[in-house]
């Protein structure tokens, strides 16, 4: 079944009076989430870096960029597989790593819904380190898709050992290392909530349950919790330099991708350092203000890159966005808040709700203006929109 089928679902229940549940929109999405989530949470995932600036222009980057049509191709069959880091993907697409995903669940147990919609979909998750759950927990429920992982490299290296090879055990198939968070970027929507929720000992099991995180502490994370956060505060943010990629390609055989890159030179130097793939993002905008819209950043990252697959988040809002993104060199293409809005409007179902809308929005464009498959977009499919 094609991914555009969806809408005839749609469309056939509505001939019994059934009608989605959930909006098909990301502006109607973003607005019922809002009603959905407690304020705090709220501002945490909706919110951004300064003024924000940097995370509209994510988003309006997109605006810039239009697909030239083509006709007579007959794309009544189209492929949006890919193969990455050793395993095939039904479309070039995953959730990407949000680190209070279990919070916008309404039983707190988001970690392991995003995971199962994983499965039902056959679209990755790369798992935060910041659960609620444990790792290997949420490994559990993924099924036959893919899924990675994603560290925030803490300053006890033996702890960023365990972290990873729990990972490799649990049978995740690539290590995220995230390079822009090792400090908190300036959220005023959170400052004037007053609230980060791992301070108040939210998402922070995977350190409660590991073993070298445990041992440095006097008494359990369960008898006290508060001198368990205390230590994670000292732990969590590592400066990484260059001279520290060596020492984290060696923890693991598994595929290293590392997230937050956007200088060609700095795709350079890891490719050359032995990665096995390249993260183009800015965080959402989420980290830092003032910044270049990270799909303005794709192409010299891509062609840095050569040939090395380059993942890409940042702004993106619907399939029209996953298209013109793959058409400008991304391997597989990143959804963030569209995905956590649908888990607090409806759990893992509303997850499922949602992927399937920018998937079947992804495979109908392809239809419509003629690309059968994924090689056929290239920058070249693409044209300025004058405004």
């Amino acid at each position: 079944m094609a991914y555009g089928d969806y809408q005839n679902e749609i469309y056939f229940n509505g001939l019994r009076g059934v009608i989605p549940k959930w909006p098909v929109s990301f502006a109607e999405l973003a607005a019922r989430a809002e009603t959905a989530l407690p304020p705090s949470i709220w501002s945490y995932v909706a919110g951004g870096a300064g003024d924000e600036r940097t995370q509209r222009a994510n988003v309006a980057a997109f605006d810039q960029w239009g697909l030239m049509p083509r006709m007579f191709v007959g794309a009544k069959e189209r492929d949006l597989s890919v193969e990455l880091f050793g395993s095939t993907w039904a479309a070039p697409v995953f959730m990407a790593p949000v680190g209070v995903i279990a919070l916008c669940d309404r039983d707190g147990r988001g970690d392991l819904a995003t995971a199962r919609a994983a499965a039902r979909t056959g679209v990755p998750m790369v798992a935060s380190t910041l659960m609620e759950d444990p790792l290997e927990d949420v490994a559990a429920e993924f099924g036959d898709t893919p899924g990675f992982f994603q560290l925030y490299t803490p300053t006890d290296r033996d702890l960023a050992a365990s972290l990873v090879s729990r990972a490799e055990k649990a049978g995740y198939k690539g290590i995220v290392v995230t390079l822009d968070t090792w400090i908190t970027g300036w959220r005023p929507r959170d400052l004037s909530t007053g609230n980060f929720p791992q301070l108040r000992g939210h998402c922070l099991a995977n350190y409660f349950t590991d073993p070298v995180f445990r041992a440095g502490l006097a008494q359990s994370p369960e008898q006290d919790p508060q001198s368990a956060i205390l230590r994670w505060i000292q732990l969590f943010g590592n400066p990484l330099t260059w001279e520290d990629l060596p020492w984290l390609r060696s923890l693991t055989t598994l595929p290293l991708i590392v997230k937050g890159i956007g200088h060609p030179d700095d795709a350079r130097r890891a490719r050359d350092l032995g990665v096995d793939g390249i993260y183009c993002s800015n965080h959402g905008g989420r980290q830092a203000n003032g910044g270049l819209p990270a799909l303005d950043m794709l192409p010299g990252v891509v062609e840095a890159a050569d040939g090395l697959p380059v993942l890409f988040d940042s702004g993106v809002r619907s399939g029209a966005d996953i298209i013109k993104a793959l058409a400008l060199g991304a391997s597989a293409v990143g959804i963030g808040r569209p995905y956590a809005y649908g888990l607090a409007l409806g759990g893992e179902d509303g997850i499922v709700h949602v992927l399937r809308s920018l998937l079947a929005e992804a495979d109908l464009i392809m239809a419509v203006d003629g690309y059968p498959t994924l090689k056929d977009l290239t920058p070249e499919a693409l044209r300025p929109v004058k405004v």
